[in-house]
């Protein structure tokens, strides 16, 4: 479906016409096929197949589509033999797609092995309403075109698809203000925390809708400011730490453990450090980590953990069977079960961050070095202990 603002622009006409996105798409496919040296006979059945499924995907530009697009007209066709043919010729079409930026992810990897890509797309997991699966979809390509980390969009679609399923009979653009009002209200309970990343989601949608004339009003406008929760850290400790690293003897997760609680990296930043991230500079070295909201940071690293650092293959330190990084998911579960029931990876961040502040108290270094924006998030993950309170008592005592 065309954005309406763009229909509307040129008087009812689409700004970049289907037919026209696929032949351009087609085109650029089948010349890189013959710069490679494809048979031509292998192109041209290529190339007639991409054809074939853009004439019968329902409508998607080549850029648009999901892995539920790809999947359901694949499960269409009749003979094994034409799937096989088929399922080649979409494959060879995305890789080379997502080879030439022309799209983030590849929505013909099978789901097995598809890692984070597609789980969070619409219509994944529970199911998205039918009125909510295209305005969703444009949402998502709007926040990834706007450079928004995967995580970020991972966690906003999975906040939006959630409030779609309770709406489900409502189309997304007619939502009003006392729709959210009553939404908000209704799940009471919730922690400040999941509160204001709700608000956060609901806004960025609305505020989308409407900034691109789908909506004539922003219905999130009004809607009152989540304050923050009190801080409360709740570091690993030092026997949970020394114990998780004797429960394994796999060298990746006891290397992930270290750099959770040493360099007090995220699950997320452990996942995707790559051989080349890693540089000597001066007397040691430094690591440029890729961190939350796609913000980067470089942190000093000890040469004892340096020197774990240096995959073989000079590639990922955590690669998945598909040649990229493992999921943060995936790093965070197998950390996590090195550590005891209810200790997170996460926990591990908090220590750093509690036992490099006791050291000298310096809150904006060690700011510096968990990448947060502002020094009340940094003040969220130190623990200030039992000993310190009575300590500082003490001294101020007459």
């Amino acid at each position: 479906m065309e954005s309406l603002a763009a229909t509307k622009a040129h008087g009812g006409r689409p700004s970049y016409p289907l037919d026209d996105r696929w032949s351009d798409a087609v085109a650029g496919f089948e010349r890189a096929q013959r710069a490679r040296g494809i048979a031509e006979a292998t192109v041209r059945r290529r190339v007639q197949h991409v054809k074939r499924f853009a004439a019968t995907c329902g409508g998607l530009a080549p850029w648009h589509v999901e892995q539920d697009d790809y999947q359901l007209w694949i499960q269409r066709q009749v003979s094994s033999s034409t799937v096989a043919a088929l399922r080649d010729s979409l494959r060879a079409f995305y890789r080379w797609a997502v080879a030439a930026g022309r799209i983030a992810d590849d929505p013909t990897v099978e789901p097995i092995r598809r890692g984070t890509i597609g789980k969070t797309g619409p219509g994944r997991a529970l199911g998205v309403p039918e009125l909510w699966r295209a305005p969703l979809a444009a949402w998502r390509r709007y926040l990834i075109g706007s450079g928004a980390a995967a995580t970020t969009v991972q966690a906003r679609l999975a906040t939006m698809e959630t409030f779609a399923r309770a709406h489900a009979s409502l189309p997304p653009f007619d939502v009003t203000q006392d729709d959210i009002h009553d939404y908000m209200a209704a799940h009471a309970r919730w922690a400040r925390e999941t509160r204001r990343v709700q608000r956060a989601s609901l806004r960025a949608f609305f505020t989308w809708a409407a900034t691109t004339g789908r909506m004539d009003a922003d219905p999130t406008e009004v809607m009152p400011k989540v304050k923050a929760g009190d801080p409360v850290a709740r570091p690993a400790t030092d026997d949970e730490y020394r114990a998780a690293l004797r429960a394994t003897n796999d060298p990746r997760w006891k290397l992930a453990l270290r750099m959770g609680c040493e360099l007090g990296m995220r699950r997320s930043e452990v996942a995707q450090v790559h051989a080349s991230d890693l540089r000597r500079e001066g007397a040691g070295w430094w690591l440029t980590v890729h961190g939350k909201g796609g913000k980067v940071r470089r942190i000093p690293v000890p040469d004892s953990l340096a020197a774990l650092m240096h995959p073989d293959d000079g590639g990922y330190l955590f690669p998945s069977s598909e040649g990229r990084h493992m999921t943060p998911r995936h790093v965070g579960k197998q950390v996590g079960r090195l550590l005891p029931e209810g200790v997170t990876m996460h926990a591990l961040r908090h220590s750093f961050a509690t036992r490099a502040y006791s050291m000298n108290r310096d809150v904006f270094t060690l700011q510096r070095l968990l990448g947060h924006a502002s020094a009340s998030t940094t003040q969220r993950y130190v623990q200030i202990s039992d000993e310190r309170l009575r300590e500082m008592v003490e001294a101020v005592a007459l």
